[in-house]
């Protein structure tokens, strides 16, 4: 009986370390399946928290509308039309270089509450544009969580003052089938602070001609195209008659529907940028990187 006693004992005994293995294995697991759900839930709401933070800042301008000249209110990447009204799913290539001036104050804090760090990247399709990136690139982990938009970015249109796919008026009534013709207003002073160039697409045939004139001057020689891009600030001087302190000035092309713009940029401007893509809307992947 002792024996059977024994070792029935030893059994229950086994039995139960056997048991509460099988409840520590279960604990343990369960223990890290609620750290998997919790972490999950923490990672979802981080990517739901940039998600929303994105598509705030490519439909929102911010305030002031033009915030990137004073100090911001509220700050937002949204071009806004000449109308005043917002290009949703857009990007300020001005209002973005503004923010990555005073990234930490305007995003970690304003935006993030200095609960991430981040990084901001736009990335045009057109390869022959360079992509800007802002904010931190000390990333010291693998937990980094992105989220990307497609959006339309202005670049430097803001200094496009008229577009030759466009018919405008012409001094000499050419027909628009076989011409390229528009004009603009052009005061003396502002030559010297500002550069006017013609900027034509690389798909352009460079042996077409231009030619610029005024009311005045109807019988400007044509001049051969021999560079995408064309100054004329030395032009434009040998068109003001006597005291005149403005000109209104007309440029034709021989050809319909030529892809070229007048630009006027700052005299500081960078020349290795005074490219026709530059300066027209352009389609780009707007992505944003965060991390604790």
């Amino acid at each position: 009986m002792m024996d059977n006693n024994g070792n029935f004992t030893l059994e229950i005994l086994v039995v139960g370390m056997i048991i509460i293995l099988i409840l520590g294995i279960i604990s343990f697991a369960s223990e890290i399946s609620q750290e998997k759900i919790s972490k999950s839930v923490e990672n979802n709401n981080i990517e739901k928290t940039i998600s929303e933070v994105v598509d705030t800042l490519i439909n929102d301008p911010g305030t002031p509308i033009n915030w990137e000249d004073f100090k911001s209110q509220r700050v937002g990447l949204a071009i806004i039309n000449v109308d005043e009204t917002v290009i949703p799913n857009s990007v300020s290539y001005f209002k973005l270089l503004e923010l990555g001036r005073d990234y930490e104050n305007l995003v970690t804090k304003r935006i993030f509450n200095n609960k991430f760090h981040s990084s901001m990247e736009l990335i045009p399709y057109e390869t022959s544009i360079s992509s800007v990136k802002i904010g931190s690139n000390n990333v010291q982990t693998n937990n980094v969580f992105s989220v990307n938009r497609v959006v339309k970015c202005d670049f430097f249109k803001k200094y496009v003052i008229c577009d030759f796919l466009n018919n405008g008026k012409c001094n000499h009534n050419h027909n628009q089938k076989d011409h390229s013709c528009n004009y603009f207003k052009v005061f003396k002073g502002n030559l010297k602070k500002t550069d006017y160039y013609l900027l034509l697409d690389d798909s352009e045939k460079l042996e077409n001609k231009y030619s610029i004139d005024t009311t005045h001057f109807k019988s400007y020689n044509s001049k051969s195209i021999s560079n995408t891009n064309i100054y004329l600030n030395n032009e434009l001087k040998e068109l003001f008659e006597g005291n005149e302190t403005s000109s209104v000035v007309f440029i034709h092309f021989d050809k319909k529907d030529t892809k070229a713009i007048l630009v006027g940029v700052p005299k500081d401007f960078d020349k290795s940028k005074l490219k026709y893509n530059y300066f027209t809307t352009q389609t780009c992947d707007f992505v944003i990187n965060a991390w604790s």
